[in-house]
């Protein structure tokens, strides 16, 4: 399914009617500052210099969080974004077709969350974020660079966002909250690495998740609602920047949550409560412990499930 495109819309259009529906929409056309054609690998390397920046370094262009098949290494920043424009490395880690990958973090990553304007002051001045939001609800804005062909796992946020690709193009594929028991779930990100060619025989549910796609060329803004799955992989070299913003209370977020992926509290505290209910039930036979936990899962559907999704 495409995921709609809009352009020229307002602060007050978004909020009103794009917001409330909770699905993902490409926002074209909307004012970022001069960051759309003033990146280019050499005005980047210059602008921020020779400070050093943790990379992923990947020898595959599909990167899994679930296997870590990629390394974490340090390169001045301007070395970094020349190599990552490169497709054959004369310098390398891994192999000279490695693929590089930035998420810019905090000055303390364990406690501090990312921000461009901390990170990356020269570059926070070329853009103009839109802020669709309440200046209190703001998270983070994350400061992406990728190489070309680079795949990320698929996984989802608890918090609401914008992709805002800067330059270079990218294909996002999406999924509904409501396909989770289809996408064989580990924590807050999904087994099945290669969603063009899944592994059917180990993930036959798969099929049943409905993909949304779209295509982002520099200036898009995808708008990607907490909890969706989202899949990115760049077509070619390209720079992002992700803006976070809470939206639920305040109250309702992990305090040490840097990254913008810890459950609620809530949920976890509930997550906590279903374990220790499925221990409980282990003192009973088999068939007994299955009749009783059918009778859970049904509870669980009445008093939780939506029906009204699209």
């Amino acid at each position: 399914v495409p995921v709609a495109r809009l352009a020229g819309v307002t602060r007050e259009r978004f909020l009103r009617d794009i917001y409330p529906r909770r699905k993902p929409v490409v926002l074209k056309g909307m004012e970022l500052g001069t960051c759309t054609t003033k990146w280019t690998v050499d005005y980047l390397s210059q602008a921020e210099g020779s400070k050093e920046v943790k990379i992923h370094v990947s020898a595959v262009p599909q990167m899994d969080f679930l296997s870590k098949n990629f390394v974490y290494r340090t390169l001045p920043f301007d070395v970094f974004v020349r190599r990552a424009a490169e497709v054959k490395h004369k310098e390398y880690f891994v192999s000279e077709d490695e693929k590089y990958y930035l998420r810019s973090v905090g000055e303390d990553a364990r406690k501090d969350v990312a921000d461009i304007r901390k990170q990356f002051p020269i570059l926070a001045e070329d853009v103009q974020i839109p802020e669709y939001f309440e200046k209190e609800q703001f998270f983070s804005s994350v400061f992406r660079i990728s190489s070309a062909g680079l795949q990320l796992w698929t996984h989802y946020d608890v918090m609401d966002n914008f992709l805002i690709q800067v330059t270079g193009k990218k294909r996002v594929v999406l999924y509904s909250p409501r396909d989770a028991p289809y996408l064989y779930l580990s924590g807050t990100k999904s087994e099945v690495l290669d969603v063009d060619n899944p592994d059917l025989e180990k993930y036959p549910l798969f099929v049943k998740a409905k993909r949304y796609q779209c295509f982002l060329e520099a200036g898009d803004v995808l708008f990607i609602p907490a909890l969706w799955f989202h899949n990115v992989i760049s077509e070619e070299f390209g720079v992002a920047l992700n803006v976070f913003w809470k939206h639920l209370p305040p109250e309702s977020y992990d305090k040490s949550d840097t990254y913008g992926n810890k459950d609620p509290t809530a949920a976890s505290r509930a997550i906590q409560i279903l374990d220790r209910a499925l221990k409980t039930l282990e003192e009973l036979p088999e068939e007994y412990r299955d009749f009783y936990a059918r009778r859970m899962v049904l509870r669980i559907q009445e008093k939780a499930y939506r029906d009204d999704y699209g």
